[in-house]
């Protein structure tokens, strides 16, 4: 077996005192682990940090086997951010999602063009950089066929005021239909209804609510927990409210 693609590093685990065990969410072949030799080492560490896209090659006896990567770098994204907490926590936590959340050779195309655009927005310090990143988390939902219906609501079908999710249905639920169920609902920030800026809180909505469906849909089927990255990223997000005295 021997194939040639291009993947962006989702995680690499020290494998003996010099290789490591690579996972790539590749552009055809999905997430997709193989060793790389010296993976370990001082040459190519740098290269195998989660979000940076490489050149990869990889070769197996058998299609079963774990088989092993000959990796060359495309957009080294890990260094870009790597002088900004933040930054590099939600680049840490959507490879960890990624990671946690994708079968091991399943194709997702769909996923592989906003994960760069992801990164790309990222790296280029955008201010909407939180709104794009909340987006991308609903997208794996959607994805993985667990997409959320934020365009009616699931009460009257009118599309107008929408305010809340049901955390049970992942549908949107207008504020004059929540009634007095409102506090038992997650609220649904407007910038997933539209294009307005979001401030610091409506970030903090979209968070919840994509962890909400992330964890029920995705991860606790296979008993996994949210991933260090993400549940960080939202530590400091909080860090972040209250230095501003918004949280």
């Amino acid at each position: 077996m021997d194939w040639q693609d291009e993947g962006v590093v989702l995680d690499a685990r020290r494998h003996g005192e010099h290789d490591a065990v690579l996972s790539l969410f590749t552009f055809e072949h999905g997430r997709h682990l193989g060793l790389v030799r010296g993976g370990a080492g001082r040459r190519l560490r740098p290269l195998l940090q989660r979000g940076n896209r490489l050149s990869c090659r990889w070769r197996a006896r058998l299609s079963d086997h774990l088989g092993s990567y000959t990796v060359e770098p495309l957009r080294l994204f890990a260094a870009t951010v790597m002088d900004d907490a933040l930054l590099l926590t939600a680049l840490d936590s959507a490879c960890g999602l990624l990671d946690a959340g994708l079968g091991e050779r399943d194709a997702h195309p769909g996923l592989y063009a906003p994960l760069l655009t992801l990164l790309e927005t990222l790296a280029a310090r955008a201010p909407d950089w939180p709104q794009s990143y909340v987006r991308f988390e609903l997208l794996l939902l959607a994805e993985l066929g667990f997409g959320l219906d934020l365009e009616h609501c699931a009460v009257t079908g009118n599309a107008e005021d929408l305010a809340y999710v049901s955390p049970r249905t992942g549908r949107a639920v207008s504020r004059e239909a929540a009634g007095e169920w409102a506090p038992r609902l997650l609220p649904l920030p407007a910038f997933l209804r539209g294009g307005e800026e979001a401030g610091d809180a409506e970030i903090a909505q979209g968070l919840r609510l994509a962890a909400h469906f992330i964890r029920r849909h995705i991860l606790a089927p296979a008993e996994r927990p949210l991933p260090a990255a993400r549940e960080r990223l939202v530590d400091l997000w909080q860090r972040r409210m209250e230095k501003k005295g918004e949280a």
